[in-house]
């Protein structure tokens, strides 16, 4: 519970927010302290019994003392409050803030008075400042405007000697000077003297323009490279404008006679004449940097210009071309002249040390398309490249294709092919590749064409392409790696004899779960390098995990195929064992005959796909399943086999130890997992319980009972049934035993009401192994296979149906478990009834 006493702490707390003086006339009462004792004040107050009569005295006398000490208090304050609220005092404030404002006014109109008075003292002075700074720009403009007025003449001068060395100082301190005259334009001496510089700079242009035509075109010998040099410096001072004009004359001077020699209706300028386009060109640039380009200054990159405007001739004449030849236009044409164009532009690139879109960028104009290379003309007609590698792709897996259509059609696995695929013989069994020759030709193509398109285009080409591998892994995974054999009836007939194990089958199924796990690895490794090469806008939508699934699929597909010629192998064993008339065995000797056959059979299989199944993880999911097959096949024999009788079940116990220890090492050290151990000694366990229970003689009833109890471990009277149907017991005995079962399970109250065999199917299907299969280990491939993807004895909520398996859906069977709780009723009620007539008779 709570403390006697408060920390020291709290009670200090306390009283600074009460404000509780510590001092010694506080009353004890009021005061908060660690040795606060109230028995200790009660006692002072009331010292004795008779003092206890003048408590309400007491009460009153601490009233009115306590009214007069509040009294006091209010009297202190009204005392207070009128001091200062003393209206003398009020008025005398008042008065002392009047003066101060009155003196703040007089201080105010005292200066303003000063200012102006200071003001008429400065006015002279501040015209004579202003005259003086105006006389002083007058002198400084009138000294500059002179200096522009000597410069113009010495620029007139040198422009008609054409020294264009001298022109570029004297024009240059002309702009400069006359930028400071820009102000004054309305001036009429000065708007004369700016127009007259623009005139000069008019003039200067167009002789600038004759003088660099005539060295183009070479028809003024005088005219000198080293005089063009120093023109080029005027142009620089004449601004960006003028250069440009100046260079793109001279590209369209230069290109002129490319434009009249390779027309597009000439033959010069068709397709096939391509090559000569970028001889002539590369002819051009070396003739221009020999002669006419070292004139020019480095800065200028003329040479960017020539390629940029080639580069836009050549791409609108290949576009008219291309676009012409239509459906005429074949794949070599096309490929061709691509890798001629990126040749060059690569070795344009490679030249200046700088990407040819970025040179393009470079000498971009504003109405001009940005950064287009001569590439581009091709990419509306890739699909004809894309197109030429489908048929190439359907031409190299047509016959795989077409062989896989005749062997399904001819009912018989398929035969070997002339590529090395289909069925693997004995004789190049030792030789034989981990994975079907086609799957590695089919990605090295395709390693090939991607890589060919992407130095083409990175673009919408290069998407079709990814598209078109995408087709073409669907259509290998669906239609090469998929093997569904179908068998005759006279096929099956002899299955159903003997045991034979088709190990080309097995053989080839086993190659293609190799190849369909090698493609669907190198499909995601595809997936990643396409990535890496389109243009970031395509990336998104590059996906393989269709085709992933896909192949995924057809591994599943396969091991199903091999777990049926597994399963095939062993049925003969099986329908060995069901036709098998226990009752007539008077002793039990070594395991049987067919035990024996079965494990041979089962190993053959094993043996030919293990060696040859690359991933492990598929060789455990088998295994997986072939335990749940050779399990519920045994179970479902052992049923339709019976009455087993005790010698029958102590038989089916030494062939049932001879299956499991062959199980038990079937995957082998490296392949056995917990959950395979596990689940498969929880499947035998239960099987053996099941054996156990039958080889228990039923006399005595109640130790045949409780060893059943002790098992199977429930109460379920239709479980109970099952065992005496398995035995093969009497109907006439079977009626004293359920009665017996009944009262003594109606004690045990720790029993179930289900077991595992409430799941068990007193009436299997013949045709495949019928009930739910667990597998024994976690499968790591989903198998569809229908009838064997569960397990035995799956435990349910209640107890499974008596009678034939009739094979219907959930509803019907949760009506078929309520029919069974109604016969399981009407039983009791019989029982009642014979207990009552024994009675009274």
């Amino acid at each position: 519970m709570y403390s006697d006493e408060l920390p020291h702490e709290v009670i200090l707390s306390i009283q600074r927010v009460l404000e509780v003086q510590q001092t010694d006339n506080v009353d004890r009462l009021d005061a908060l302290s660690e040795s606060f004792n109230a028995v200790e004040i009660l006692n002072d107050f009331f010292p004795d019994g008779k003092s206890l009569s003048k408590a309400a005295r007491l009460n009153e006398l601490n009233l009115a003392e306590t009214q007069q000490e509040l009294q006091r208090e209010i009297d202190e304050l009204q005392k207070e409050l009128r001091v200062s609220q003393d209206p003398d005092r009020m008025s005398v404030i008042q008065e002392m803030i009047s003066d101060l404002l009155g003196q703040m006014s007089r201080i105010r109109e005292k200066a303003t008075e000063s200012e102006a008075v200071v003001r008429n003292i400065t006015k002279d002075i501040q015209v004579l400042d202003l005259a003086k700074k105006n006389l002083i720009t007058s002198m400084t403009m009138m000294k500059r405007l002179q200096m522009l007025v000597n410069a113009i003449t010495q620029l007139e001068d040198h422009i008609k000697e054409k020294k264009y060395n001298e022109v570029t100082q004297t024009l240059s301190a002309v702009k400069q000077i006359s930028g400071s005259f820009k102000s004054y334009t309305t001036v009429p001496s000065i708007s004369r003297v700016w127009k007259r510089i623009q005139e000069i700079q008019t003039q200067l242009k167009s002789q600038l323009d004759a003088d660099f035509d005539a060295f183009y075109l070479q028809e003024n010998k005088h005219i000198q490279s080293s005089q063009i040099a120093d023109a080029c410096h005027v142009i620089d001072v004449l601004g960006p404008d003028a250069r440009m004009q100046v260079v793109d004359r001279f590209v369209a001077l230069e290109l002129k006679e490319y434009r009249r020699i390779f027309r597009t209706n000439d033959e010069a300028g068709q397709l096939d004449n391509l090559s000569r386009r970028f001889a002539w060109f590369r002819r051009l640039l070396t003739n221009h940097e020999l002669e006419q380009g070292r004139v020019f200054p480095s800065e200028w990159k003329v040479g960017w210009h020539l390629l940029a405007k080639f580069a836009e001739i050549t791409r609108d004449d290949l576009t008219t071309l291309l676009t012409k030849a239509g459906s005429n236009l074949t794949v070599k044409v096309l490929l061709d002249n691509l890798a001629l164009t990126t040749e060059f532009e690569l070795s344009m690139a490679k030249k200046w040390a700088t990407p040819f879109k970025d040179i393009l960028k470079a000498t971009d104009k504003q109405h001009s398309e940005p950064g287009r290379p001569i590439t581009a003309a091709f990419e509306p007609h890739m699909g004809i490249f894309v197109d030429a590698q489908d048929k190439v792709l359907a031409d190299m897996l047509a016959p795989h294709r077409k062989n896989k259509v005749t062997g399904m059609k001819n009912q018989a696995p398929a035969q070997p092919r002339s590529s090395g695929e289909g069925s693997v013989t004995e004789n190049d069994a030792d030789s034989a590749t981990p994975v079907l020759p086609s799957s590695t030709d089919l990605f090295y193509f395709y390693g090939q064409s991607l890589e060919q398109c992407a130095k083409l285009s990175t673009g919408q080409a290069l998407f079709d392409l990814c598209s078109l591998h995408r087709k073409w892994l669907r259509i290998y995974a669906e239609e090469v790696l998929v093997v569904l054999p179908k068998r005759s009836a006279a096929g099956m007939a002899r299955k159903s004899t003997e045991s034979r194990v088709d190990v080309d089958l097995l053989k080839q199924l086993s190659l293609h779960i190799n190849t369909a796990d090698y493609c669907q690895t190198t499909a995601m490794e595809l997936e990643e390098k396409v990535k890496q090469k389109i243009n970031p806008e395509f990336k998104d939508k590059i996906t393989f995990q269709v085709e992933c699934d896909l192949f995924i699929s057809a591994i599943s597909t396969s091991i199903n195929v091999i777990l049926r010629e597994f399963e095939s192998a062993c049925d003969p064993f099986f329908a060995t064992l069901s036709r098998t008339s226990w009752p007539t065995i008077n002793q039990v000797s070594g395991p049987s005959p067919y035990a024996v056959e079965l494990v041979k059979a089962a190993e053959q299989v094993v043996e030919v796909i293990k060696p040859l199944i690359e991933q492990k993880k598929y060789l455990k999911n088998f295994f997986d399943k072939a335990s749940s097959v050779i399990l519920v096949k045994f179970t479902n024999s052992l049923v339709r086999s019976r009455p087993l009788k005790e010698i029958g079940a102590q038989q089916l116990l030494i062939d049932m130890q001879e299956i499991k220890a062959y199980l038990t090492k079937m995957p082998g050290e490296a392949l056995t997992s917990t959950s395979y151990s596990r689940s498969l000694n929880k499947t035998t366990t239960r099987l053996e319980a099941l054996l156990k229970v039958i080889v228990t003689p039923v006399d005595p009833p109640e130790g045949f009972i409780l060893n059943y109890t002790l098992l199977i471990g429930d109460a379920s009277f239709t479980n109970f049934q099952k065992i005496l149907d398995l035995k093969g017991t009497p109907k006439s005995v079977q009626n004293n035993l359920l009665d017996s079962f009944l009262t003594i399970t109606s004690t045990k109250t720790d029993l179930e009401s289900t077991s595992f065999l409430s799941s068990l199917d007193m009436d299997p299907a013949s045709g495949h192994a019928g009930g739910s299969l667990i597998s024994p280990g976690a499968s790591r491939v989903t198998l569809p296979m229908g009838g064997i993807n569960e397990g035995i004895f799956a435990t349910l909520a209640g107890p499974g149906p008596t009678g034939p398996s009739t094979g219907s859906s959930g509803t019907d069977t949760a009506k078929e478990g309520r029919r069974e709780v109604f016969s399981d009723f009407r039983r009791l009620v019989s029982f009642g009834l014979r207990k009552e007539t024994s009675t009274g008779s």
